[in-house]
Formats: C-alpha cells, structure tokens, sequence
C-alpha cells in the first residue's frame, strides 16, 4: 500500500509516510547487535585464516619444491680426487670405487669448510666430457657459472641432481640419492590403493546411507549410524597393524602366500575402504536425507516400491550430495599415511599388481621425513616435491567435487 506525497507526488509506502509523519527517519533495517558482530567477525577470520592456511602450504611447498627443478643438489658418489688439481687442470685422477660417472654427468665438489691449497674453495660444478678409464676423466671446468678452484688429494666430491618437470612427472624410477626423480613409481601404487579402497567403501558406504535413511526405524537408526561413524575415530596406525596382523595373513591364505606378499596394497587398500566407509555413508546418508518427502509420496502413490523409489527418485535427487561424498572419500584414500606406510610397503615399486609391495607417496613422505635428513639435501627437497603433488591432486579433487555440486545440485521449493 503506498500514497503521495504533498511535496513531489512520489508514492511512498505506507511505513516510510508513517515515520515520516512522526518526525523520524524511516529505517527498515534492524541494527546489528554487539553479539552478531562478534559472531560475523569470528567467521570471517575463520574463513580468511583457512585461505591463508593454503596459500601458506602452496608458498612453503612450491618454495622448497623448486631446489629441485633450479639448484643442483648433491648426490653421494662415494668417490674422492685422487690426485691434488689446480684450477686450469681438466683431467683429473677419482678413485676407483664407489658410483660409476658417464659422460655428460655433472659433478660438484661443494664447500664444507674444506682448504684447497691454502685457500677457501667454492662450490664449483665440472661436467663430464670423457671417460678415458674408471681412474680418469676429462671434465669441463667451471660449468653452470661455476668458479674454478684447486682442490687437494683425497677431498671428498658429489654428483650433481637437477631434475626437469617432464622428468619428475613421467619417470619411472625414483631414487633421489643417485639422481632419479621418477613420481610415476610413487603415484600409481597411490592410484592402485586409491582404487582397491573405493571398490570397498563405495558399495558398503553408500548401502548404509541407504538402508539408515530408508528402511532402519528411528530406534535402529540411533544405534547403527554412531557405529558407522565411530570407524572414523579409530586411530589409522590401529587401522594399519590390524591389515598386517589380520587381513594379510587372510589373504595369504586365500590366495597363497607365494602370491601375496607380506607387505602388499590389496590388504592396505580393503584397510584404507572400510576406514573411508563412514565418510560416504554419512554424507551420503545426509544428502538422500535432504530430498524433500514429497518426491516420496509421489513416487508411492504411482505405485513403485521403496527400492524403485530409491533408485529412479532419491538417489537422482541426491547426486550431488552423493558424488562430493565420493570425491571426499578418495581424496582421503589419496593422502592416507599409517596403513599404507606399515601394511603396504616401505620401497618404491612400479607395479599395478596389488599383491605386491608398494610404497605411495604419503608414505614415502613419512618414512623419509622419520629418518635423520638434512636440511637442503636431495632427500629434504624431494620430500616437498612430493609434497606438492600430493597436495595439487588433493586440491584438484576437491575442486572436482564443487563443480559436481554445483552441476547436479536440485533445489526444491
């Protein structure tokens, strides 16, 4: 309802010519309380630190992970100069043993207080241009900008990793400390496990979900659905001595201890299912929840049965919600630790066998990250190296699972 004004004619509703008519400005917004803005204030610094959370991983990540692809790090040879050079000096007597050189290889003799004909050396890279015998080699002094120097008899000198990106990303074979940057054998093992536990927690997780919001009575489903979600609060290293001690020797068993081997990523992958079950079946559970009962009612009164009901009405509605529940499953399958680090192995290994041994990358990260490494080593540089791609999978499935949100997402009136 509005009326005119007598100054210009606008309508203005009946409110505003009330308020203004008791000689106070009309206000149709009610002012925020001191308790709501505490409230706004602490959300909004909750979502920025969480924004800031990851900035801070990609920074740190991406900072340490580049070592690798810019510097040259040293890698141990096990080899030392045989005799003292000058720095003109381009063939050079090594010792015998240790890690054989090819040409092309680069070596780095780097500074660790070490007096080279009474002075300070620097960190100087030669590269190999021949290999005259296992005690003589003619190098290229100065490579990479590098400055020249003498060096005595006997010091101690180091291959030079640099890695590419291709390499990193299609290499096969990964060995840090003798300059092999090989993700592939890290990252299929993490897919093979990944697969074997969604084969497992996919089926199970979403026949709970099902049967907690269909058929279980109120009463049944106040007992069962705590017990589902009391899984996720097992501790994973629990979850981990249980595939060793339990479900590998059942399945050696079953199939033959010559065929399955102690350690092996079927065992860790059925493991690392049933403890990703309770994150499907619950947000699965809450997603078919969600769909209105009028869908319900009207599939029954057509005439279908609860499980035609289930499968052409309630589990189409829920898409979204069920398909983010899956996404979110393997992205925890992807970076899970403990099992995979006590059940399926403790070496890398290019293998799609899943009876096999295998090491994935989170747990190629902890085993490492426990043993004494060195800050600034090849070892301490490739761990974030993996840590990043890890981290950039993860990142790729979460934001997978928004766009699957938001393209299946139905909103009922």
């Amino acid at each position: 309802m509005s009326i005119s004004t007598p100054t210009n004619g606008e309508k203005l509703p009946m409110v505003e010519r009330l308020a203004q008519q008791a000689g106070r400005k009309a206000s149709l917004f009610k002012s925020a309380r001191l308790g709501e803005q505490v409230i706004f204030a602490f959300l909004f610094f909750c979502g920025a630190l969480s924004i800031f959370t990851t900035i801070g991983f990609t920074v740190v990540l991406g900072r340490e992970s580049l070592h690798i692809f810019t510097e040259f790090s040293p890698i141990e040879l096990n080899k030392t100069l045989s005799e003292a050079i000058d720095a003109t000096q381009t063939t050079i007597k090594i010792s015998e043993g240790g890690t054989p050189v090819q040409v092309g290889n680069y070596i780095m003799f780097v500074n660790k207080g070490v007096t080279a004909l009474g002075a300070q050396t620097d960190t100087e890279i030669m590269r190999i241009a021949a290999v005259i015998d296992r005690e003589t080699i003619e190098v290229e002094r100065g490579a990479r900008g590098s400055t020249p120097v003498a060096y005595p008899a006997g010091i101690h000198f180091y291959g030079a990793g640099e890695v590419s990106v291709p390499e990193f990303l299609f290499g096969t074979d990964w060995a840090p400390q003798i300059g092999r940057f090989g993700i592939l054998e890290l990252l299929i093992p993490t897919v093979v496990i990944t697969v074997i536990a969604m084969f497992i927690a996919v089926p199970l997780g979403m026949g709970a979900a099902i049967y907690l919001s269909e058929y279980a009575t109120r009463r049944v489903r106040g007992i069962l659905k705590p017990m589902v979600e009391i899984l996720a609060g097992v501790p994973t290293v629990v979850y981990g001595y249980f595939a060793l001690t339990f479900v590998t020797p059942l399945l050696r068993s079953f199939l033959g201890s010559d065929v399955v081997e102690v350690y092996n990523m079927l065992s860790a992958g059925i493991v690392v299912g049933v403890l990703i079950i309770p994150t499907i079946a619950s947000i699965s559970e809450d997603a078919i929840q969600a769909v209105p009962n009028s869908l319900r009612e009207a599939s029954y009164g057509l005439g279908a049965t609860r499980l035609e009901t289930v499968r052409q009405v309630l589990l189409p509605a829920a898409l979204s919600g069920i398909s983010a529940a899956v996404i979110l499953g393997v992205s925890r399958a992807f970076g899970e630790t403990m099992i995979v680090l006590i059940a399926a192995g403790a070496g890398p290994n290019l293998t799609l066998n899943p009876t096999k041994g295998a090491e994935t990358m989170a747990g190629h990260i902890a085993r490492i990250s426990t043993g004494d490494i060195s800050q600034g080593s090849i070892d301490y540089n490739s761990i974030f190296a993996v840590g990043l791609t890890l981290f950039i999978v993860t990142l790729l499935l979460n934001f997978a699972s928004t766009l699957i949100t938001r393209r299946f997402r139905e909103v009922y009136a």
